[in-house]
């Protein structure tokens, strides 16, 4: 095998190496002070490096000297650094791959979540980012949205996290903003005669016979058809009464009556 037949065969697998390195999964990341690359030219190992950015964003290279890196995908930067390089060799072929990463910083407020800034040590999804969190009972997840570039993103949490679609899944980029706010207007109160009062989370598709059981069901004293459902309208404060006893007993599904987050369900005792 000739010389020419060598070094085209070395280029196809220098090309087939770059086509699977961990840079093309992450092509579309963006470069930024104090990440780690490894500068590779090919053919030229004097020039071949492993550095870190400089807080300016920059980093130094031998024979070309200080190169701006900060703002750029490895693709672009690799392309401005062969461009550079063609004054010291012909025809470089330039890789650069992100070894490490320290500009990947996520911003989480809102309080469903412990807030706070997290470095990732790579790409993930927003799937892969909140479940470190463990349960999101805490978390109001229909009103979760993530902030890029200044503009909000349609992206249902609710879908994605509790009914499992992972077609809803994102790719989380770096300076996201994610914004999960508690779920303490989702509450639902129950109280009175109940054997167990408490509150419990709202959910799609809370009745008010549901949230009894919940809650223990009715004590003894229970005046089952004297059941306050207390809703903030508009304006004011509004009262429903359900009877739940002509629910239970004579099926009566008109009583059952959606729940709304906010709703205080006040069981009323029996003077008898």
């Amino acid at each position: 095998m000739n010389k020419c037949c060598v070094t085209s065969l070395l280029l196809v697998v220098l090309f087939l190496v770059c086509a699977v390195s961990p840079s093309a999964a992450m092509e579309d990341y963006v470069i930024g002070d104090g990440d780690k690359l490894q500068v590779s030219v090919w053919g030229e190992p004097a020039l071949s490096s492993t550095v870190t950015v400089r807080p300016d964003g920059k980093i130094t290279l031998q024979a070309i000297g200080d190169v701006e890196a900060s703002g750029y995908t490895p693709a672009i930067l690799s392309e401005k650094l062969a461009e550079k390089l063609t004054k010291v060799v012909k025809k470089p072929i330039v890789t650069v791959i992100v070894e490490g990463i320290t500009n990947n910083k996520i911003y989480l407020f809102g309080g469903g979540f412990p807030p706070g800034v997290i470095h990732l040590s790579g790409r993930t999804t927003l799937l892969k980012f909140l479940v470190r969190f463990g349960n999101f009972r805490n978390a109001d997840l229909e009103h979760a949205y993530i902030l890029r570039d200044g503009k909000k993103m349609k992206v249902n949490f609710y879908a994605l996290l509790v009914k499992g679609d992972l077609t809803k899944d994102v790719m989380l980029n770096a300076e996201d903003i994610i914004y999960v706010p508690d779920n303490e207007s989702n509450k639902i109160y129950l109280m009175g005669a109940i054997n167990a009062p408490k509150y419990i989370y709202y959910r799609d598709g809370l009745k008010i016979l549901d949230a009894i059981f919940e809650a223990g069901g009715f004590t003894k004293s229970a005046s089952e058809n004297s059941v306050l459902v207390v809703r903030q309208g508009p304006k004011e404060k509004v009262e429903i009464r359900v009877k739940v006893n002509d629910l239970m007993k004579n099926a009566d599904l008109d009583q059952n009556i959606a729940l709304q987050p906010g709703d205080y369900v006040i069981v009323k005792e029996s003077i008898f």
